[in-house]
């Protein structure tokens, strides 16, 4: 896997103070899309167990809220297992931040076992707090709408519909920590 930028204290990408991971590679080429650069699976720099070991020290200040993960797409096949290990460190260390991901993709898709290893897939869903799904249609686009490009596009909290077998919207609190990982 390749990636295309981290960003080490943004905004705008999930409550809080996160960094953010933008893989390479996508495959929906979204008209509009604000990120077309990282369509290409191999722009960037390739991801490898220093990129996870910088991510982690960036993740370490008290005031960093958690990991958001964009694109490019995060939940391509090729992209899944690099990612999952990532995921799988950063939990190790850090259980109690969060972890969000914009995906091309909708929860049914993702969860369809369609793309790729299923297990994968689903140890990767297991991580997530928060999904932002859908992929970004222009027609909808609202730049009134906190965290998402169209209004298509939903936020789940994982850790609730994943118990719950329907999905649950997350519910933004504006950063009380309700509705976040415990």
């Amino acid at each position: 896997m390749y990636y295309a930028s981290i960003k080490n204290c943004d905004i705008a990408n999930g409550p809080g103070v996160r960094v953010s991971l933008f893989v390479s590679g996508c495959t929906h080429h979204c008209p509009g899309c604000f990120n077309e650069v990282a369509w290409d699976f191999h722009y960037g720099e390739p991801f490898t167990q220093q990129t996870i070991d910088t991510i982690l020290t960036m993740l370490a200040p008290a005031y960093i809220r958690g990991l958001t993960l964009l694109g490019g797409e995060p939940f391509e096949p090729e992209n899944q297992e690099p990612v999952v290990e990532l995921l799988r460190q950063m939990k190790a260390k850090y259980p109690e931040k969060t972890i969000w991901a914009f995906s091309g993709y909708t929860y049914e898709q993702i969860t369809s076992g369609e793309l790729g290893d299923w297990a994968v897939t689903k140890e990767y869903l297991s991580y997530l707090d928060v999904l932002v799904d859908g992929p970004f249609i222009e027609a909808k686009k609202n730049l009134s709408l906190r965290f998402r490009g169209s209004e298509n596009q939903r936020q789940i909290d994982i850790p609730a519909t994943l118990a719950a077998g329907h999905i649950v919207p997350w519910q933004d609190w504006q950063g009380s920590g309700k509705g976040m990982r415990k």
